[in-house]
């Protein structure tokens, strides 16, 4: 009888090692195996790629905007015809088209500063992250020194760029300029 039970578990030994041997030979499932294992970081990269464009190319449309709208304080257009705060964020808002929630996310900051040296151009962040609302509308005269920023909050849904709390990348642009001499 003892022979017997040895003969019996030699044989599911046998039996078992068999199977394995079939079941290492086999490859049917492999590549939907292996892109399993592949395809999330894979996806997660592609979409942080183009986030990041996204973003860069948000950046960079600010970056005209305020190119373009600081021609008005530094011609002295944005004073003589009398331009506030209001109208001039209308300005720049007429040259951002579609990426921007302009009337309620641009925030425009206009200063005027003694010289160069004195610009401040540090973020407008608490040390939680979160953005301080301080817009000016000073354009100055003619050959003052002007520093023109807008700021928008983009939101971040995938890649490391956040630097503000809730998700968000502060987006600033800046002009620097020496307004000319126009005459008032």
């Amino acid at each position: 009888m003892l022979q017997l039970m040895k003969r019996r578990i030699a044989k599911r030994r046998m039996l078992t090692i068999r199977a394995m041997r079939r079941l290492g030979r086999k490859q049917d499932g492999a590549a939907a195996v292996e892109f399993g294992m592949v395809a999330a970081p894979f996806l997660f990269l592609v979409f942080a790629i183009l986030e990041t464009a996204i973003v860069l190319f948000a950046g960079q449309t600010l970056e005209t905007a305020v190119s373009d709208s600081s021609r008005l304080i530094m011609t002295g257009q944005a004073q003589t015809k009398g331009l506030n705060q209001a109208t001039f964020k209308t300005a720049v808002c007429a040259r951002i088209f579609g990426l921007f929630d302009c009337a309620n996310g641009v925030f425009v900051d206009v200063k005027t500063y003694a010289n160069f040296g004195s610009v401040d151009l540090s973020p407008p962040l608490d040390a939680s992250g979160n953005f301080q609302v301080n817009q000016t509308y000073q354009p100055g005269g003619p050959g003052d020194i002007v520093v023109v920023r807008l700021f928008y909050q983009w939101p971040i849904y995938l890649s490391l760029l956040q630097n503000m709390a809730g998700n968000k990348r502060l987006l600033v642009a800046t002009a620097a300029f020496r307004n000319e001499p126009y005459t008032p």
